[in-house]
C-alpha cells in the first residue's frame, strides 16, 4: 500500500452508460485517493467520435456524484493538468507520436485499407495470427518524411521490438512476459490526426503524473504495447492494476445485451442511471460493488464510503473473475437502509410517496419509518408498506375483506364487532386497542388472523402492513372508525 499521495484517474469513453465495471473502477480509484491523501481526476476519452453518445459525458459526472465519489480535477471543474477532455489534447498527441517518429520509435505507414484487408485475408488463409506484415516499416526515412510532405495519407505505427521479450508489472498478477514478435505494430495515430487509446491514454497518464492505473483486465492483451510506449518515451511506469471482470449471474460469461434485459425485469440493472429509480442507495451499490474484487472478512463488510476509505488496501484487491450476484446488492442495501438516521431516510423515501401522487406529511412520515424501516430492501418498497398513510382514503376490494373459511356474511357481523370493540376507546392506541381485540377473538372463537386480517384490510386496504396497532396508532380516530364502518358496508353489500 502507497504511503505517498497517490494521483489517479477514471476515465471513461463516452460510448455508452456508466455501468457496474465502471463504477467500482471509479470507486477504487476513489478510495486509493481519499486513503492517500491523494487526487481523483476524471478524464474523458472521447476521441473515438463515430460511437460517441450525446449526453454520456453528463451522465457519467452525475453517476460518479450520485455515488459520492466527487473527483478533485475534471472537464466540468478544471485542474491544473487540463484540459480534461482527450478532444481538447489533439495537438498533444500529435506532437509526442512525432517524436516517436524522430526518435526511431514509430513510424508512418501508408498502406490502404484495401491493402490491409488484402494482407488480413491471406494471413487468415494461411490460418496466421493477424498482424501488421511491416511493409513501411523498413522504409527508409527520408522517403516515408518526403510522402509524409506531399500530403499521401498515412498513419503512424509504434515500432515495436522485434527481438527479446517485454516484461511488464501487474499488481495483482505479478510479472507478464510477452515475446515482442507476438507484439504487433499498432497504430497509435490514425489517418484523421486523432490518436489511439494505445499513444493517448500513456501521455495523458505521464502528463497529469498519475500513479496508479486501475483499469479491466480486458486491456492485458496489449499491456506490453502500452509499457514498450512508456518505455520509448523514458518516462516512469504507474503501478498497473488490472481488476477482475464481471460475470452474469451464472458465473458463465460476461454479461449480454439479453441478460441485462432480463435483469431489468426483475428489478435489477447494471446501469448505475437505473439505480436510483430502482430504489437503490449509493452506499448500497457502493458496497456492493466494493467486495466484487476486493477480500475483507466477512464480519466487517458492511462499510459507509468513509469506512471504505479508512480499510481500502490495493494488496487485498484479487484478480479472480466475480459473478454478479443481485441477492446481495439486496442485502446490502437493506443494511445500509436501516443504518440511516430516521430524517435522512425519510428525505429519501419522500419523493417516492410524491411521485405516486401522495401528499405527505413530514411528521407522519417520521412515525412511520420505525414501523416499515426493518421490512425495506430497496427505497421503493415503501410504497406498498406505508402508501396508504398518506391516501385520505382506502376503499378495499371486498374479497379481500372476507376472513379465510368464512363467508361475507360472517366477515361483516366480524367487522361490527370490531367496531362496537374500538368505538368506545377514547385513543386507539396499541396498548388501548390490542388487549379488548384479544379478548374479542377469544369470544367469537375465530383465529387471531382472520379476525385482525380484517381489520388490517379494513384499515389499510391491503392485506400485508406493517405491525397492526401500531400503525392504527398513526392514524386519527375517526379515520379508523371509518374505515372499519365502511368495510361493515361493502360485507353486507358483498
Amino acid at each position: 500500500m502507497t504511503s505517498s499521495p497517490a494521483r489517479v484517474r477514471f476515465a471513461p469513453s463516452p460510448t455508452g452508460h456508466l455501468h457496474l465495471g465502471g463504477a467500482r473502477t471509479a470507486l477504487y480509484n476513489y478510495l486509493l485517493a481519499r486513503k492517500t491523501g491523494g487526487k481523483f481526476i476524471l478524464r474523458i476519452e472521447d476521441t473515438d467520435q463515430k460511437r460517441f453518445v450525446p449526453g454520456a459525458e453528463q451522465e457519467f459526472m452525475d453517476g460518479l456524484r450520485w455515488l459520492g465519489l466527487h473527483y478533485d480535477e475534471g472537464p466540468d471543474i478544471g485542474g491544473p493538468y487540463g484540459p480534461y477532455r482527450q478532444t481538447e489534447r489533439r495537438e498533444i498527441y500529435q506532437r509526442h507520436a512525432w517524436q516517436l517518429v524522430e526518435q526511431g520509435h514509430a513510424y508512418p505507414c501508408f498502406c490502404t485499407p484495401e491493402r490491409l484487408e488484402q494482407m488480413r485475408s491471406l494471413q487468415m488463409q494461411n490460418k496466421e495470427t493477424l498482424h501488421y506484415d511491416g511493409t513501411c516499416r523498413n522504409l527508409p526515412p527520408e522517403e516515408a518524411a518526403r510522402r509524409v510532405a506531399n500530403g499521401e495519407r498515412h498513419v503512424i505505427r509504434f515500432k515495436t521490438p522485434q527481438e527479446g521479450a517485454t516484461t511488464a508489472h501487474d499488481l495483482l498478477r505479478g510479472d507478464i512476459t510477452i515475446e515482442n514478435k507476438n507484439i504487433d505494430d499498432y497504430v497509435i495515430l490514425k489517418s484523421d490526426g486523432w490518436p489511439t487509446y494505445h499513444l493517448a491514454a500513456m501521455v495523458d497518464d505521464h502528463l497529469m503524473n498519475i500513479t496508479h492505473v486501475f483499469r479491466g483486465s480486458e486491456w492485458l492483451g496489449t499491456f506490453p504495447l502500452h509499457v514498450n510506449i512508456l518505455r520509448a518515451f523514458g518516462w516512469q511506469e504507474p503501478t498497473w492494476i488490472h481488476l477482475s471482470i464481471f460475470l452474469k449471474p451464472s458465473g458463465k460469461g460476461k454479461m449480454s445485451k439479453r441478460e441485462t434485459a432480463e435483469a431489468m425485469k426483475d428489478g435489477y440493472s447494471i446501469f448505475t442511471k437505473d439505480m436510483g429509480s430502482l430504489g437503490y442507495t449509493p452506499e448500497g451499490v457502493n458496497n456492493w460493488v466494493a467486495l466484487m474484487g476486493w477480500g475483507i472478512s466477512e464480519g466487517d463488510d458492511v462499510m459507509s464510503l468513509a469506512e471504505m476509505v479508512q480499510k481500502f488496501d490495493i494488496t487485498r484487491l484479487t484478480p479472480s473473475p466475480a459473478a454478479i450476484n443481485f441477492t446481495k446488492l439486496d442485502h446490502f442495501n437493506g443494511e445500509h437502509i436501516r443504518r440511516m438516521a430516521a430524517p435522512d431516510l425519510a428525505a429519501r423515501l419522500k419523493p417516492y410517496f410524491t411521485n405516486a401522487g401522495l401528499e405527505v406529511s413530514d411528521d407522519l412520515l417520521l412515525r412511520v419509518i420505525p414501523l416499515i424501516r426493518e421490512r425495506l430492501v430497496t427505497l421503493d418498497d415503501c410504497l406498498p408498506f406505508a402508501a396508504w398513510f398518506f391516501r385520505p382514503q382506502v376503499v378495499p376490494d371486498p374479497k379481500d375483506l372476507v376472513a379465510k373459511n368464512l363467508t361475507a356474511a360472517q366477515s361483516a357481523q366480524i367487522a361490527q364487532r370490531i367496531y362496537e370493540t374500538l368505538a368506545p376507546l377514547p385513543h386507539i392506541t396499541h396498548d388501548l386497542a390490542e388487549p379488548p381485540m384479544r379478548q374479542l377473538v377469544e369470544e367469537l372463537g375465530y383465529s387471531p388472523g382472520q379476525v385482525f386480517g380484517i381489520l388490517r384490510v379494513a384499515v389499510t386496504g391491503q392485506s400485508v402492513s406493517p405491525p397492526l396497532f401500531e400503525s392504527m396508532e398513526l392514524l386519527p380516530r375517526e379515520v379508523i372508525l371509518e374505515r372499519v364502518q365502511q368495510a361493515v358496508e361493502l360485507l353486507k353489500n358483498a
